[in-house]
């Protein structure tokens, strides 16, 4: 799966904030660019286990990596 994930710096937390708008209420955030892409990843896989668990997801596999497209 691919989401499109929306990065910005935040300077009073001197550091970046990552939206994923296709997922409603999924953020994350990270001192470095890389540290917030991988709290990011964190963050869908706990977003989507959610879903699934309240059986609103049913394409969820276990065992999918999911890759972003970043817009800055």
């Amino acid at each position: 799966m691919k989401f499109k994930v929306v990065i910005t710096y935040d300077p009073e937390y001197e550091g970046y904030v990552v939206d994923v708008p296709e997922l409603i209420g999924c953020m994350s955030q990270g001192k470095t660019f890389d540290e917030a892409l991988s709290n990011i990843k964190d963050a869908i896989r706990g977003w989507l286990e959610v879903e699934k668990r309240h059986g609103r997801l049913n394409y969820f596999e276990e065992n999918e990596v999911f890759l972003g497209e970043v817009t800055i």
